[in-house]
């Protein structure tokens, strides 16, 4: 079949690899219909060291089950199912508890032991606890909404939620791609009254006012500090969601979370140390987050989609084949697509 490899920086090729297929009994074959480019998938992009060793990308995607193992009992061959990042069994004391990307038995796709989905097709451990079956047909017009549950939808929530949003609040967002205003999207539906989006993207910062977000920041480190708190009366945000990972996106984001206040980090973080450490213990804020459980957070949401309340199907801005998947990278890495969206 063909798939999307990754074999260093900047190298990402269409190639032929081995049929997926099932392999443990708990398995599904899915074969894909709509798959997307992340921004994590940039990290690597940008700094992988050259490898022989096949790669598989792609985390996040909508497809058609057709095989499960002997011992899958939710999930049959024709279900339509979105397949979240991370494989989960669903049944242990982390899923149990709705941290699913902190199963027992699970993991992450487009690794190097587990195969990702910007591909014909992809098997997915687990099926009962992962995949999540889907009311409508493949065509839906509500596709490209559908397809942020696998990953950027609820990763905007679980920013949310661990940098408690709530109404009446004030919420500042640190980073304005996918995951970024899908973060306002879900920071508005949570009872936001000001939602404060930084970046300085025309395209994106349009998008983020649709998605709700009542102010806008374009300036970056001091400045961006002094121009949130000239917004805030002196005192910062109550809520800040860092979605960008980097030393200085979360400096900014403790420095311009008010005293008590919280920061909900989804941005994989490049630095093995947390920096402002003591700023925010001086100032008693607290800083949570990881990577989302957006398997816990797919029936929660999907109603909101369904009915037309979010459309966060809209930061996609390119579609492509999966032939042309090597151009999508080089247009995400280069800011001339939010997030590129990949059709059979």
């Amino acid at each position: 079949m063909r798939a999307t490899v990754m074999f260093g920086a900047g190298d990402v090729r269409i190639e032929n690899v081995p049929d997926a297929r099932l392999i443990d009994p708990t398995d599904a074959l899915v074969v894909v219909t709509r798959a997307c480019i992340c921004g994590s998938d940039l990290w690597p992009y940008k700094t992988m060291e050259p490898s022989d060793t096949v790669r598989v990308m792609g985390h996040e995607a909508i497809g058609v089950v057709e095989a499960v193992g002997s011992d899958v009992r939710s999930i049959k061959a024709a279900d339509l199912v979105i397949m979240p990042f991370a494989f989960s069994d669903g049944t242990c004391e982390f899923c149990q508890a709705r941290l699913q990307t902190s199963c027992v038995h699970g993991g992450f796709f487009g690794t190097a032991e587990i195969a990702g989905a910007q591909a014909e097709a992809v098997r997915v451990p687990q099926a009962d606890g992962t995949l999540f079956v889907l009311p409508v047909g493949k065509d839906d017009a509500l596709m490209p909404s559908l397809l942020t549950l696998s990953d950027v939808m609820g990763t905007g929530h679980h920013a949310a939620l661990a940098a408690r949003v709530g109404p009446r609040k004030s919420v500042a967002v640190v980073g304005d791609g996918a995951v970024g205003l899908c973060g306002v999207i879900a920071a508005r539906r949570l009872g936001a009254e000001r939602i404060i989006i930084l970046g300085r993207h025309a395209d994106r910062i349009a998008l983020a006012r649709e998605f709700g977000a009542t102010d806008v920041v374009s300036e970056r480190g001091d400045e961006a500090v002094e121009r949130v708190h000239e917004l805030t009366g002196g005192f910062g945000v109550h809520s800040v969601l860092e979605c960008v990972g980097l030393k200085q996106s979360l400096v900014t984001a403790i420095s311009i979370a008010r005293p008590g206040g919280a920061v909900g980090r989804v941005g994989v973080p490049q630095d093995e140390t947390m920096p402002a450490s003591q700023p925010a213990f001086y100032n008693n804020i607290s800083v949570s987050g990881g990577p989302a459980p957006v398997r816990a957070y797919i029936e929660e949401l999907l109603p909101d989609i369904m009915e037309g309340r979010i459309e966060p199907g809209k930061v996609f801005d390119r579609v492509v084949r999966l032939d042309e998947v090597p151009d999508g990278y080089r247009a995400m890495n280069e800011r001339e697509a939010l997030k590129v969206m990949v059709e059979p």
